[in-house]
């Protein structure tokens, strides 16, 4: 089954193909980052009109790529929400009609389903259960995975979510937006120890996360060590270190009781921040000291993408999943109203 994969949940506009037999055919992203960049983060109303300028060349583009004719899709799969009901909309409108014109099934598909599954595009995908830390600007979940749409959830941030903080503590420091990959490169040149920010709820029992504190926690070092409200190089540096290190630490902490909770081995970490080197490092450390593994998906396909939505909407179409055209997207959707669909319908050895 040959699945076209639509993607536009918020600032990047995805496009895959991807065969059920020989795995990913071909993709192609835009993102909007720069556009945005102005702007200090996303402007739902730009973002969708980008979309609606992106799509259909990219799906020409990923078509091309791939040299596959339009009357050899089996099937669309789009994002159907989480996320900006006007970028959902640009998706869904254009999937539907693509298979009414094509006379193919359309797939509305869950957005952090789609992260959460990005992995198994790997060469070594994981095997079922597993617990998954899905992380990202929008979303920080501890979920238990026993297969696909078998999902129980075991904490989330009751605030921010850690991309969101990396931000606004961005933000804070006088860097650009995106903020996560910005403080990640100054925090290399940071200096260890000058700083040490809290690790919040890893004082108590539970998987719940909050970075709310830790965003106030920021604002006050870098104010208290500011001139005019602008911190020297070093300084910032040092901040941006101390900062990276307690969310990392803190997500390693939680990952290490839900693996001790449910008793699993592998970890799945997925979403943009998943992409961030010092959390793979910790996180790769503390699977392997409890004897398990972790797996993540390779950079371009931990922010949002084609490939992840083409892959989990084949999975589900080929359990004889189909929705009716019309279909209407869903800005808020838990991911515990998911329809479960069993391990066995993934055949690791095409997920290639």
């Amino acid at each position: 089954m040959k699945v076209l994969g639509i993607e536009t949940s918020c600032d990047e506009t995805g496009i895959a193909l991807y065969d059920s037999d020989q795995g990913l055919l071909a993709d192609a992203l835009f993102s909007q980052t720069e556009m945005h960049a102005e702007y200090g983060g996303v402007v739902p109303e730009l973002a969708s009109r980008d979309h609606v300028q992106r799509v259909l060349p990219l799906v020409q583009r990923v078509l091309d790529e791939a040299q596959i004719a339009s009357g050899s899709i089996d099937a669309i799969a789009y994002t159907a929400g989480p996320g900006l009901i006007g970028a959902l909309m640009v998706g869904s409108c254009t999937a539907q009609a693509m298979a009414y014109t094509w006379g193919v099934p359309a797939l509305g598909v869950h957005h952090m389903e789609g992260h959460l599954l990005a992995p198994m595009l790997e060469d070594n995908p994981p095997a079922f259960p597993f617990v998954a830390l899905l992380v990202s600007g929008g979303h920080t979940q501890l979920v238990e995975v026993t297969g696909i749409g078998e999902y129980r959830l075991l904490g989330e941030s009751l605030d921010d979510a850690a991309g969101e903080a990396f931000d606004k503590a961005a933000k804070m420091m006088g860097l650009d937006y995106p903020g996560g990959p910005r403080i990640a490169a100054l925090a290399q040149h940071g200096a260890a120890g000058r700083f040490r920010f809290p690790r919040p709820m890893t004082d108590r029992p539970g998987l719940d996360f909050s970075f709310s504190g830790l965003k106030t926690f920021t604002l006050n070092t870098v104010a208290q060590h500011s001139e005019g409200g602008i911190c020297d190089e070093q300084t910032r540096a040092d901040i941006a270190r101390a900062f990276e290190e307690a969310v990392v630490d803190t997500l390693v902490i939680k990952c290490r009781r839900a693996l001790k909770q449910t008793g699993f081995k592998r970890l799945v970490i997925a979403g943009g921040v998943s992409a961030n080197r010092k959390l793979r490092e910790g996180l790769g450390a503390m699977a392997t000291k409890q004897e398990g593994e972790l797996f993540y998906a390779r950079p371009e396909f931990c922010t949002d993408n084609g490939a992840m939505i083409a892959f989990a909407g084949c999975q589900r179409l080929l359990a004889g999943e189909r929705e009716a055209l019309g279909n209407k997207p869903r800005p808020r959707w838990p991911m515990d109203q998911l329809q479960p669909l069993g391990a066995q319908n993934i055949d690791a050895e095409k997920t290639n």
